[in-house]
């Protein structure tokens, strides 16, 4: 057989994600559930121990990364190379209950950072890889976007931020080969959202799910971001709003 009429063997380059706020919650639900579906998950996170025992249990890659740090976010898109497949743009967090009158000003500068600016520059960051790999950008929004609440005006406004950033980068990226996708989740009973909320007070936490038969849990969250990972690349899911059957409405919740 002449050499020319062996078949050539391909290596399969394996499906990069990368996940911010891979430390806890939907973010570390995420990346157990990209992995189970063969991405190579990047581990972002402030946290670093966390996140390498997490990347070892994946088989991923951990890199220490504050969203809000410009040389952090650099030296994620230099470990993620040239092509990412996905972008879960998870790290933020809500601070506070206050109302506008009374609000913690310094509170909201850090979730302003973290939610809108920190997620904005790793999308930019990465959005080079990501046109190359044909890929997807998926942000971890939440209804709160969607609806002011009393006490919610600074967590509202970061997500109702968030929300406004993707609709205009879909629109500018329209003619480019990569998705722009948001995830709206509503009550989330993860294992640290409501406690950091609440400034570490676990009782002040477990009533924000008090009577709630079925919160949604991370893992809820990580199933549709892995579906939404999964699609053909044509297909751009713009918003998915998941909320547990017994909430209506963010002030609307059915309590037993």
């Amino acid at each position: 057989m002449s050499l020319y009429a062996r078949p050539i063997v391909v290596p399969v380059t394996a499906r990069i994600a990368v996940v911010t706020g891979a430390s806890s919650g939907i973010g570390r639900a995420s990346a157990r559930r990209l992995a189970a579906e063969g991405f190579e998950v990047i581990c972002a996170a402030r946290r670093t121990d966390r996140i390498e025992a997490l990347a070892e249990e994946i088989g991923g890659r951990a890199v220490t990364c504050d969203v809000t740090s410009a040389a952090d976010v650099a030296a994620l898109a230099e470990a993620a190379g040239d092509r990412v497949d996905v972008l879960v743009a998870n790290a933020g967090g809500a601070l506070g209950t206050d109302p506008v009158a009374t609000a913690n000003l310094d509170d909201w500068r850090r979730m302003y950072d973290t939610n809108v600016i920190g997620a904005t520059a790793t999308i930019q960051a990465l959005l080079p890889a990501l046109i190359n790999a044909h890929g997807v950008v998926i942000t971890i929004g939440s209804t709160a976007g969607l609806t002011a609440y009393e006490g919610g005006g600074g967590y509202c406004g970061v997500k109702a931020a968030v929300r406004s950033m993707m609709q205009s980068l879909r629109l500018e990226l329209f003619d480019q080969p990569v998705r722009i996708c948001e995830i709206d989740p509503g009550m989330v009973k993860s294992d640290e959202f409501a406690l950091v909320r609440l400034g570490g007070d676990k009782e002040a936490a477990e009533k924000v799910y008090a009577g709630v038969a079925n919160p949604l849990t991370q893992d809820d969250i990580a199933d549709a971001v892995a579906w939404i990972a999964t699609r053909a690349e044509y297909v751009n899911v713009d918003q998915l709003v998941i909320r547990p059957r017994a909430q209506a409405a963010n002030h609307k919740v059915f309590r037993q």
